[in-house]
C-alpha cells in the first residue's frame, strides 16, 4: 500500500477569487506533475480532498489524469489545523490513497507518519508536487519519492 500526499496547486487570491481556487499556474502544475506521475506508473484507488476549492479541484485534475480514474471525495480531517493523529488512525493498508489537503496539516502528518511527532519537519512541500509514502514490512511509513513541479 502506498499513500499519496498532495498540498493542492497554487490558488488565486481572496479578492479575486473569494473561495481560493486554483490559479491557471496552479492548474498547469497540477497537469504537468500528474502527467509524470501517470507516466511512471502510479495507480490511485481513492483520492480524498478537504472540500476547499482550491484542494477539490486539485484532485479532480490529477484524477483526470491517473488511469484507470480514481475515484475522487471529499473527507473530513484534511484541513490545515486538523489533528493529523486523527486522520492516521483512520488510514488502512487495503488500498493505495491519495490525500489532497494544506499546509500546514500535510507536513504535519508526514512528520507523524514518519517520525511518530507532528513536529519534526521531514520534507518540504509544493503546491501541486506529490509525495508517495509506503509503508515497510515492519510497520514503518517511508518516503519512497516525490515528485515536485520546480526543483530549488
Amino acid at each position: 500500500m502506498a499513500i499519496y500526499l498532495v498540498q493542492h496547486g497554487k490558488s488565486l487570491p481572496e479578492d479575486v477569487d473569494p473561495e481560493k481556487g486554483l490559479a491557471l499556474e496552479g492548474k498547469e502544475e497540477t497537469v504537468r506533475v500528474a502527467s509524470t506521475a501517470r507516466d511512471n506508473g502510479v495507480h490511485v484507488s481513492i483520492i480524498k480532498h478537504s472540500g476547499k476549492k482550491r484542494a477539490r479541484e486539485t484532485a479532480e485534475i490529477i484524477a483526470s489524469i491517473l488511469a484507470p480514474k480514481p475515484r475522487v471525495e471529499e473527507t473530513q480531517g484534511l484541513n490545515p489545523l486538523d489533528d493529523v493523529k486523527i486522520l492516521a488512525k483512520r488510514l488502512t493498508k487495503e488500498q493505495d490513497l491519495m490525500l489532497v489537503g494544506h499546509l500546514p496539516f500535510m507536513q504535519r502528518l508526514l512528520s507523524y507518519l514518519v517520525t511518530g511527532s507532528d513536529d519534526r519537519p521531514v520534507f518540504k512541500f509544493q503546491n501541486s508536487g506529490i509525495l508517495c509514502l509506503d509503508m515497510d514490512d515492519k510497520g514503518r511509513w517511508l518516503i519512497k519519492w516525490a515528485i515536485m513541479p520546480v526543483i530549488d
